[in-house]
């Protein structure tokens, strides 16, 4: 079978210029939208996903599913820092950290809305336990004083939450000694201060979580059935990443299927602007049909070059979406964690994955707008087509 020139087809895009590009531009919103919403959702997950380190450990009261619903009390903290395996620091110290998270709201910078701040209460071996953690400006909270520090989100999302400011919240003024970068982790979004000052001045009877790491990974089910052995910890303790991992499945999942639903509505419309373009195709090259019919080309190569003439058309579309999309890579927004109900600052994450789900989407919308008219031109006979030209 002689199939028809992809110059032929190409040329025939670039004859109706304005029909094309206004064909190309509506799909490429709807591939534009489709893109977008997939890379929040692999936003969201690489941010938390980030955050936790492989070799730490994160204990929760059993069954808590954030760690601010869950609570562990002093001695079962006490039985957790005596575990076997924990790593220690420099100086000697064990690096473990009894945390307390709560939530506190502070006015958005530009509206004033309020919003959810995570609050994280930790030890002093707290930053040593996140190494993607670097003191950005000021200086570290000393322990038992009504110090903090903001993650760089925080500090250019909140008002009031410079170096050198004062937060109240729990009864009491805290000021804001410094600020850091948490390499773009859900830490970024949070406040850090003295656990213990902060359990009480929110009323904690327990603390929330401890976070401990292991001289080795390979330890962590030794560890995981010690914890397990004993009837005084009720807990679950998870490697860091994996809890991270979990954190973001709810909202990524939500994000996902809310914008695919949203761009399956929005594609019927861009399917049938292809639909229509092609059909006005056909009508106005009648005559180039039956003559193409005329030299020997078969209906099966008639059919295959209006069908590539639309995935044609809708590759144009999603290049010009996917493009358009690349450029939110360099836009930061924040949205709430279901998990937590704080705030949480993330970037928009492009991978080839998502590159290449992008097109295909495209390529099946042109696919479905071009196979119906590219049938009807196929199925035109030569003689009613040589007498209508």
């Amino acid at each position: 079978m002689r199939a028809v020139p992809f110059s032929y087809i190409a040329r025939n895009l670039l004859v109706r210029r304005v029909t094309t590009l206004l064909t190309a531009a509506g799909m490429a919103l709807v591939v534009y939208t489709f893109a977008t919403v997939l890379m929040m959702s692999e936003g969201i997950r690489a941010t938390l996903v980030a955050t936790g380190q492989a070799d730490n450990v994160l204990v929760l009261r059993k069954g808590a599913g954030a760690e601010i619903n869950s609570g562990i009390d002093r001695a079962q903290a006490g039985i957790l820092e005596s575990l076997p395996g924990i790593a220690t620091g420099r100086s000697g110290e064990l690096l473990v950290s009894r945390e307390t998270v709560v939530l506190n709201s502070l006015p958005k910078r530009g509206t004033g809305k309020p919003s959810n701040v995570t609050m994280r209460g930790m030890g002093t071996a707290g930053p040593a336990l996140r190494p993607q953690v670097k003191l950005a400006e000021g200086r570290w909270f000393r322990p038992g004083t009504a110090e903090v520090v903001v993650g760089h989100a925080v500090a250019t999302g909140f008002e009031g939450t410079q170096v050198g400011s004062t937060l109240r919240f729990g009864g009491r003024d805290w000021l804001i000694v410094g600020s850091f970068d948490a390499a773009r982790t859900a830490f970024d979004s949070e406040i850090w201060g003295d656990a213990d000052l902060m359990m009480q001045s929110y009323r904690r009877g327990a603390y929330s979580t401890v976070v401990f790491r292991l001289a080795d990974a390979g330890l962590h089910e030794r560890t995981q059935a010690a914890i397990a052995a004993d009837p005084r910890l009720q807990v679950d303790a998870k490697p860091e990443v994996l809890f991270y991992e979990e954190q973001s499945e709810a909202l990524a999942k939500f994000i996902r299927i809310l914008g695919t639903v949203l761009s399956v509505i929005f594609s019927i419309g861009a399917i049938v602007g292809a639909m229509i373009t092609m059909f006005a195709a056909v009508a106005q090259r009648v005559g180039e049909i039956g003559t193409l019919r005329a030299l020997g080309f078969r209906r099966s190569a008639v059919l295959l070059a209006f069908l590539s003439e639309s995935l044609l058309l809708s590759a144009v579309g999603g290049v010009l979406g996917l493009a358009g999309a690349s450029v939110m890579q360099a836009v930061d927004i924040s949205t709430t964690n279901f998990q937590t109900f704080a705030e949480l600052a993330f970037q928009f994450k492009l991978t080839p994955g998502i590159a290449a789900q992008t097109l295909v989407f495209a390529l099946f919308m042109g696919f479905v707008g071009g196979f119906v008219p590219a049938w009807r031109a196929a199925r035109l006979k030569i003689v009613d087509c040589l007498r209508e030209a």
